[in-house]
C-alpha cells in the first residue's frame, strides 16, 4: 500500500515547528501521533510512521527538539549519542507535552481522519506517551522501552485509556526491577498491558541500531497493531 509523506509546519505560541505527516493511500483512517525517540524525526521515526500510514493509520510525528535546532536527525553512533542525550536533557518535558498536543490538534484537522487517536513512542518518546495518556490526550497510547516511567508512577492513577508497554527483557537501560515495579504498580488496572520480550536489548524495533532483533519487532509491531484494533 503506498502512502503519503510531507512535513508540515505547526504554530505554537514559541513559534512554528515541523511535523512529518503520513497519510494511507484510502486517505482515512484512525490516527496516530507518533513520538520520537532521543534521536530526533530521523530516518527511522519517519520509516515507523509510514509503516503505520501503510497499516492505515494517520500518522504524524513532531519534531520535539525544535527549540535547539529545526528537524534535527541523528545516527546512532558515538557522536549522534552525545548529542541525543544533551538534546533529551535540554527538553522541557511540559513544553514537549504542549506541542504533542498541538501535533494532535493538526491531525484532527486532516480531513480523513476516522475514529480515535492513539500515542506510540519509543525511547524518551515511550515516557512521552505515557504522559500522553495521563493527560487525556489520546484514547489509546503504546510506549516502547519507555525509560523513566518507574520513576513517575505517581502518574498511575492518572491513566484512565488503554496502554501498551514494549519492554526488552535485556535492556541495558531499563532494569528488569524497574519493568517489576512497573508491573506492580499497574497490576490492578486491567487497561495497562506490559510485554517484555526474551534477549531483546533497548531500542530493539530499530533496525538502524545494533541492538535491533527482528523478532522482538516484528512481534511488538504485531501486537500493538491488535491493540490498536481492540482499543482504538
Amino acid at each position: 500500500m503506498s502512502v503519503t509523506t510531507q512535513w508540515i509546519e505547526i504554530d505554537s505560541a514559541d513559534g512554528k515547528f515541523g511535523a512529518y505527516l503520513a497519510i494511507p493511500h484510502t486517505r482515512k483512517g484512525p490516527g496516530i501521533v507518533l513520538i520520537q525517540e532521543i534521536f530526533g524525526v530521523n530516518e527511522h521515526i519517519r520509516s515507523v510512521a509510514e509503516q503505520y500510514a501503510a497499516d492505515g493509520y494517520l500518522v504524524i510525528a513532531p519534531d520535539l527538539f525544535w527549540r535547539n535546532g529545526q528537524r534535527i536527525e541523528l545516527d546512532y553512533d558515538e557522536a549522534g549519542w552525545k548529542r541525543a542525550v544533551e538534546l533529551m536533557n535540554a527538553t522541557d518535558v511540559g513544553q514537549a507535552q504542549k506541542d504533542i498536543e498541538l501535533a494532535i490538534d493538526a491531525l484532527k484537522a486532516q480531513p480523513g481522519l476516522e475514529g480515535g487517536i492513539a500515542s506510540i513512542g519509543y525511547c524518551f518518546g515511550g515516557l512521552l506517551s505515557y504522559h500522553t495518556a495521563a493527560n487525556g490526550l489520546v484514547d489509546v497510547a503504546v510506549a516502547y522501552y519507555g525509560g523513566g516511567i518507574q520513576n513517575q508512577l505517581e502518574r498511575a492513577d492518572e491513566i484512565e485509556v488503554p496502554l501498551l508497554m514494549h519492554f526488552g527483557e535485556e535492556d541495558s537501560h531499563i532494569p528488569l526491577d524497574a519493568v517489576e515495579k512497573i508491573a506492580e504498580r499497574f497490576e490492578n488496572n486491567d487497561n495497562v498491558e506490559i510485554v517484555v520480550y526474551p534477549e531483546a536489548e533497548h531500542g530493539f524495533n530499530c533496525s538502524h541500531r545494533d541492538s535491533y532483533n527482528q523478532r522482538a519487532a516484528a512481534e511488538a509491531h504485531g501486537n500493538t497493531l491488535i491493540f490498536l484494533g481492540q482499543e482504538l
